[in-house]
C-alpha cells in the first residue's frame, strides 16, 4: 500500500506516535512513585507503632522491676549470706560436750578422777583438772589425751601437778593439762557431721 499523505501529516502522526507512548511512560513512572510514595509510607507507619509498642513494653519492665525493688532484695539476699556465714563461724567452735566427755571417759586411766574442765571456745582449747593417785597416773592422762589416734586434741600440755593435798582420799595430787582441740574433730559440732561423733 502506498503511502500518500504529504509528509507534514506522516510526520504529525509520527510524532503522535511518540507522544502515544511518552504518555504511556510518564503514566508508568508516575503510578511506580505513588507506589513507592504508598510502600513508603505504610512501612513508616509500621515502624512507628512497632518504636510505640516497644516504649510501652519498656516503660513497663521498668515499671515492674521498680515495683519488685530489686536493690532491697539484693539487700535482704547479702544479709542472709552474711548470717549463714557467721552461723558457720560460731559453730565451728561449738563443741560437743557431752561425745567429748564420754571419750574422755574411756582415755582416763585409773587412779584418774576428771574433776574440772573449762573451755576457751575462741581458741578451741580445753583445760583439764583431775585428781590422780600418782605423778604416773598424771603423765599417763596426758598421754592418751594427746594421742592422735583417740582424736581428741592436737595437743595437750602438762601445765602442773601439785601433791600438796587434795580433798579426794587416795588422789593426793592435783593435775592441770591444757588441751587444744584438733581441727578434725569430731567433737565440733561442724565436723560431727562427717561422721566423727557419735
Amino acid at each position: 500500500m502506498i503511502n500518500l499523505l504529504p509528509p507534514e501529516v506522516k510526520e504529525e502522526f509520527s510524532f503522535a506516535r511518540h507522544n502515544r507512548r511518552l504518555l504511556s511512560w510518564l503514566f508508568a513512572f508516575v503510578l511506580a512513585i505513588v507506589g513507592v510514595g504508598v510502600i513508603t509510607g505504610a512501612g513508616l507507619a509500621l515502624m512507628s507503632h512497632a518504636a510505640d509498642t516497644y516504649n510501652a513494653h519498656i516503660v513497663t519492665e521498668k515499671n515492674q522491676l521498680a515495683s519488685e525493688d530489686s536493690v532491697g532484695i539484693q539487700k535482704q539476699i547479702t544479709d542472709m549470706s552474711n548470717n549463714i556465714n557467721l552461723t558457720v563461724k560460731v559453730l565451728s567452735q561449738e563443741v560437743l560436750f557431752g561425745n567429748l566427755l564420754n571419750r574422755l571417759g574411756q582415755v582416763t586411766p585409773g587412779g584418774v578422777i576428771l574433776s574440772g574442765l573449762s573451755i576457751t571456745p575462741s581458741k578451741n582449747t580445753l583445760d583439764i583438772t583431775a585428781n590422780v593417785a600418782s605423778y604416773a597416773a598424771a603423765t599417763q592422762l596426758q598421754e592418751n589425751v594427746s594421742d592422735p589416734a583417740n582424736q581428741i586434741f592436737s595437743k595437750a600440755d602438762l601445765v602442773s601437778v601439785s601433791c600438796v593435798g587434795s580433798a579426794i582420799p587416795g588422789y593426793p595430787c592435783l593435775v592441770d593439762i591444757h588441751a587444744q582441740l584438733a581441727t578434725n574433730s569430731p567433737f565440733l559440732f561442724i565436723n560431727s557431721k562427717a561422721g566423727g561423733a557419735k
